[in-house]
């Protein structure tokens, strides 16, 4: 599930396999110009046009809100970033460079994505400042939990 001491080992070099996935849908899209704000105290402003998505997933749901703009995500498989600050329910995603994903599509914050992308929970973790174990626990109990 998680590397003991990530970033020096991964947990390929451990030989283990994600245990979790923590995955949403987007719940909109909006576009965004220059001088434009993202988030809980407008701390990402938008320095040209962009393109984002708001994610059905905030720290109400165990999502860490000190993750920063930046911190890793799958949008339909494909690799993204969080922009701005978490909110309770929702967070937003760059969608600039993904023309094809949009409202509905699948959102990986960590573990297996389709189409066989990965998104490591320690590499969200790094990025926010803590650690995958940490992640795994603060899950919230109001997020529907299927079993494999």
């Amino acid at each position: 599930g998680s590397s003991p001491d990530y970033p020096a080992r991964d947990i390929a070099q451990w030989g283990l396999t994600p245990t979790m996935t923590l995955a949403t849908r987007l719940i909109g899209v909006q576009q965004l110009q220059a001088g434009d704000s993202v988030g809980y105290g407008s701390t990402f402003v938008a320095d040209g046009a962009l393109r984002i998505g708001i994610v059905a997933c905030g720290y109400a749901d165990g999502y860490p809100r000190h993750a920063p703009t930046g911190t890793p995500v799958l949008v339909d498989g494909r690799r993204s970033r969080t922009i701005g600050r978490v909110s309770m329910d929702m967070l937003a995603v760059d969608l600039t460079d993904l023309p094809a994903s949009g409202w509905g599509s699948e959102v990986t914050l960590w573990g297996e994505g389709p189409h066989g992308a990965r998104l490591p929970i320690d590499e969200v973790a790094q990025a926010a400042g803590t650690i995958g174990y940490e992640l795994m626990c603060a899950v919230a109990p109001r997020v529907p939990i299927r079993s494999a």
